[in-house]
């Protein structure tokens, strides 16, 4: 637990020295159909980095990457998202798969779910509504970050971190 509050707290400082320092420095890739491949690398390989520590989010890390490359916050917060989505249909399927065929996924459990038309049509109406309500919360998100910026979020991150600190010295005595 101590990993992870540190890394909260590390990340939000990080992500509020990087947003106020790319406030001031003149981003040159302001649409993410410009990006080079040399900044799709950087990012990729701060994202990958990312997963190495616990508590480390990923979309922070790709945020400030892409803010470090030249991206401004909006275009580098549009990356994360789109580098999301390969992750997210990934473990979509994955989990899928293994409901509907336990025995040939590595550790699943014995029962499992049996679908029928009826539950076929309820996970389709479930993805599509989290779609419409994730592209709408998307869009709300895109809108008050570039008015706004991550400082919110940084703060968030440092209070938390200092929290579970807290927390953990008095209750778990680390």
């Amino acid at each position: 637990m101590t990993a992870i509050a540190i890394a909260l707290l590390v990340g939000g400082i990080a992500m509020w020295i990087v947003d106020a320092w790319s406030n001031h420095v003149e981003p040159n890739t302001r649409h993410v159909e410009e990006m080079t491949l040399a900044q799709a690398i950087w990012i990729g390989l701060c994202q990958t980095l990312s997963a190495v520590f616990p508590g480390t989010s990923r979309s922070m890390s790709t945020i400030a990457a892409g803010q470090i490359a030249g991206l401004d916050r909006p275009s580098a917060l549009e990356f994360s998202f789109l580098l999301s989505i390969p992750t997210m249909i990934a473990a979509t399927g994955w989990d899928l798969f293994k409901e509907v065929h336990p025995g040939k996924a590595a550790g699943a459990a014995a029962a499992h779910v049996v679908m029928n038309p009826e539950r076929w049509l309820v996970l389709l109406i479930g993805t599509v509504v989290s779609f419409i309500v994730a592209f709408g919360v998307v869009e709300w998100f895109l809108a008050w970050v570039r008015k706004h910026g991550f400082t919110l979020f940084a703060i968030y991150r440092i209070l938390l971190g200092i929290a579970l600190l807290i927390w953990g010295a008095k209750y778990l005595g680390v």
